[in-house]
């Protein structure tokens, strides 16, 4: 049965603790990249028969492949992934940035230029766990920000071909090019490239444990999005709501995996007790009980801030979760005492699920606490920055002196040379 804790009664290093099954992969993954480093599609193929069970001869899915999965999903589902695909089209539209140029000053012209990523790899899960919504959500921004190639990597299901689903959002999203592999293996093909998949300069998307371990070990030599954990919610409520819709918003997280951490914060004592009631009558009735109830009974939990809604927010921002509802009335009012969240769902009629597929905002989220400071994936992710810099003789002349004064304190006395150098007679 799901924790409950009244604040200020128990120690906040119990309050806000969370259980993980540890999971050493690091040795494992790092044989896999070396071997895909070193052995190319050959280590793929040995990869993908080991893991996924399945004797793969060609990795690229082909047209025919894409068109006959896109003919076979339902006209409905097809409708509904377009209606999402131009919500989400709609809503990083307004990210995209542009370049400018200073130039109010006399003979100096400074600026910045925007410039996409060329190449970007998405990792989409495959198999039992096929997300087409995160083919829409990691695909399109990149689209936006005009990178040259997408590239998508899944593995195949036990028939040898791609989950119909993915490949039709994928077809939706426009994406480039699509390859049956998955895993950590996946990871290092983006990553170094094979005769088959070619290297790319950023790697995005969600995975399990051993493809979150591929991404930490390849940063560097390549970009990430993040390092995502286990999938989070936290429901800050009071009791004017309904117990029942609050604990379905909990589960709605909770199924996602054992690890998942799905927490309510109340003002009301009563109201933590009817959640907790309403949890334990609802979770036997999902298809993924065992799933959500190994999630609630490590990390669920009720935290009660008896009588105190600004307490219960500053909770909250303690947590700084994936996921935020704000199931109150009239949320506006307490939207600027949010501080720490990846996506906000405002008032008693947004289920974090709405954001998962349809409202448009990114579902790619930072977990973990890390929205202290990080931010949900967006266009800005698939683009670089370079700055600009240009001097006539007269303006570089005004400031001269300065420059040979600067860089002597700084014992750098050749960088002071190279300005002073060019004033010199001959």
């Amino acid at each position: 049965m799901i924790k409950i804790y009244r604040y200020g009664e128990v120690p906040n290093s119990e309050i806000f603790a969370r259980e993980n099954i540890p999971t050493s992969v690091e040795g494992v993954v790092s044989d896999i990249i070396e071997g895909v480093r070193s052995g190319g599609d050959a280590a793929l193929r040995r990869y993908t028969k080991e893991f996924d069970g399945v004797a793969v001869d060609s990795f690229e899915v082909t047209q025919a492949e894409i068109d006959e999965a896109f003919e076979s999903i339902e006209p409905e589902f097809l409708s509904v992934l377009e209606q999402a695909a131009a919500n989400i089209r709609n809503f990083h539209e307004k990210q995209k940035r542009t370049s400018y140029i200073i130039n109010d000053s006399d003979g100096v012209v400074i600026g910045q230029k925007i410039m996409p990523i060329e190449r970007v790899g998405i990792y989409v899960p495959g198999g039992t766990a096929a997300y087409p919504s995160t083919v829409l959500m990691d695909s399109i921004p990149a689209k936006i920000a005009g990178c040259e190639r997408i590239i998508m990597v899944s593995p195949p299901m036990k028939n040898g071909k791609i989950n119909p689903a993915i490949l039709a959002a994928a077809k939706i999203a426009g994406i480039d090019s699509i390859c049956k592999v998955g895993g950590a293996q996946a990871v290092a093909a983006l990553a170094y490239g094979t005769e088959s998949i070619p290297r790319v300069d950023k790697i995005v998307g969600p995975g399990n444990a051993f493809v979150a371990e591929a991404k930490k070990q390849v940063f560097g030599r390549v970009s990430i999005d993040m390092i995502a954990g286990p999938s989070e919610i936290l429901v800050v409520a009071d009791d004017t709501n309904s117990p029942k819709i609050v604990a379905a918003d909990l589960l709605s997280q909770a199924e996602h995996d054992k690890n998942a951490s799905a927490v309510l914060v109340t003002d009301s004592s009563d109201f933590a007790q009817r959640v907790a009631e309403e949890l334990e009558r609802q979770i036997p009735l999902l298809p993924r009980a065992e799933i959500a109830r190994a999630s609630i009974d490590k990390n669920g939990k009720i935290i009660v801030a008896e009588n105190d809604l600004i307490k219960a927010i500053d909770i909250a921002n303690e947590i700084a979760p994936e996921h935020l509802e704000l199931c109150v009335d009239n949320p506006f009012d307490y939207l600027d005492k949010i501080k720490h969240a990846g996506s906000i769902f405002m008032g008693k009629n947004c289920p974090e699920s709405l954001g998962d597929y349809l409202a448009g905002p990114n579902h790619t989220l930072p977990t973990s606490g890390t929205a202290r400071y990080a931010s949900p994936l967006s266009v800005d992710d698939f683009v670089k920055k370079s700055q600009y810099i240009y001097y006539s003789r007269e303006a570089l002349g005004r400031v001269t002196d300065k420059i040979a004064y600067f860089a002597d304190k700084e014992g750098l006395t050749a960088h002071g040379i190279s300005a002073t150098v060019r004033f010199e007679k001959e």
